[in-house]
């Protein structure tokens, strides 16, 4: 049991704690950040990039290269068998657990 000075010197430290809180706590306004334009944006060149393949850095000219056979390209590449059918499973899965969440799988 605490005595009544005790309580005292609790309530002025909790007291001076408070002041100091709302004293320190006081927020400064920010200006807000400045976004670039997106016009500004669209005219940026761009010199260097990354492969969309397998992220290795690349020239423009090497870029742009890339980016005519991607679009050019008919046939997605192929999968192999066992890919394909672990991605079957995997939808599988998920399409089971959405109408059974309980089953274990």
């Amino acid at each position: 049991m605490l005595s009544k000075r005790q309580l005292f010197i609790l309530g002025v430290g909790t007291s001076i704690i408070v002041i100091l809180n709302i004293r320190t706590s006081k927020t400064i306004a920010q200006l807000p950040t400045v976004e670039t334009p997106e016009e500004i944006l669209r005219t940026e060149i761009i010199i260097a990039a990354r492969s969309p393949i397998d992220g290795k850095p690349l020239s423009a000219a090497e870029y742009a290269e890339v980016q005519v056979q991607l679009q050019t390209r008919r046939n997605p590449p192929k999968l192999s068998p066992k890919v394909r059918e672990t991605v079957f499973l995997l939808r599988l899965r998920q399409l089971i657990r959405t109408f059974a969440p309980f089953l274990p799988i």
